[in-house]
């Protein structure tokens, strides 16, 4: 597999206006260099305040970087593009908007053709099991179905990478399980390449080829670790549990490290 993501020494820090004058530099993240292959499934974890959302935020554009690169099918990132796909864990849906209109939403900003809008409907909505909810507005539906449409919305574009921000933190312990089950399903039949964070180690386990841990504060990348099982994968197999503990680990020791 080819090197789909490219950052490189990347960095980012904010200006904090305190009050009366005074204001303070926050690091967040220091020096991070990470290579992402092409349909590869990256997880990223660390202790709460690590900067694993700064890093997708500015991986979609949303945030500026401090220093640094990110390079995307060999063209620098700069800004917000239509080649990400973003799910948030807060769902992000227009609520004036059916599902069928939130999926297509980008899909318009693509200006791709009006007599295509059908058939990426049909498929989205099947891939999701959303159908017979196409014109069902976002209050009408469960925090499951509402990161169904937003994961569909997403993959609608066509994105090169998708980024996917604690998406199923949400959500209760079964419909989590579900949607994670639904997410494998769905990146083994697109290969997309995706970048997943999470402070759920099990999660992390569960869903990805590589785990990145991010250490406390400014966040930098600290260990890399393969998840060699095959899918789908069993919780409660011993080399589950032992590639789950051993990441457990490694967040507690970075934890304990900001203190």
């Amino acid at each position: 597999m080819s090197s789909k993501l490219s950052i490189r020494a990347l960095q980012k820090s904010f200006v904090v206006n305190e009050g009366f004058g005074h204001s303070r530099t926050i690091h967040a993240i220091e020096r991070v260099d990470l290579e992402i292959k092409e349909g590869e499934f990256v997880c990223v974890i660390g202790p709460s305040g690590c900067g694993k959302t700064t890093l997708l935020m500015i991986l979609a554009g949303l945030y500026s970087k401090t220093a640094g690169e990110i390079i995307l099918d060999g063209t620098p990132l700069t800004g917000p593009g239509l080649n990400r796909g973003v799910v948030f864990q807060d769902f992000a849906l227009f609520p004036w908007l059916t599902v069928r209109s939130n999926i297509l939403y980008g899909v318009r900003q693509k200006k791709l053709p009006t007599n295509s809008h059908d058939t990426i409907i049909k498929h989205y909505i099947k891939m999701m099991s959303l159908q017979g909810f196409e014109d069902t507005y976002p209050y009408r539906l469960s925090g499951g179905m509402k990161q169904r449409v937003a994961i569909a919305r997403a993959l609608a574009l066509e994105p090169e990478l998708l980024l996917m921000d604690e998406p199923f933190g949400a959500l209760d312990a079964q419909t989590r399980a579900s949607l994670q089950r639904v997410l494998v399903e769905v990146w083994q039949a697109t290969k997309k390449t995706v970048m997943f964070i999470t402070h759920d180690v099990r999660e992390a386990t569960f869903l990805a080829d590589r785990v990145v841990v991010m250490s406390s504060r400014p966040g930098r990348i600290t260990e890399e670790i393969l998840i060699g099982l095959p899918r789908p994968r069993e919780i409660l197999s011993p080399e589950f549990v032992e590639l789950e503990r051993k990441l457990a680990g490694l967040i507690e020791k970075q934890a304990e490290g900001s203190g």
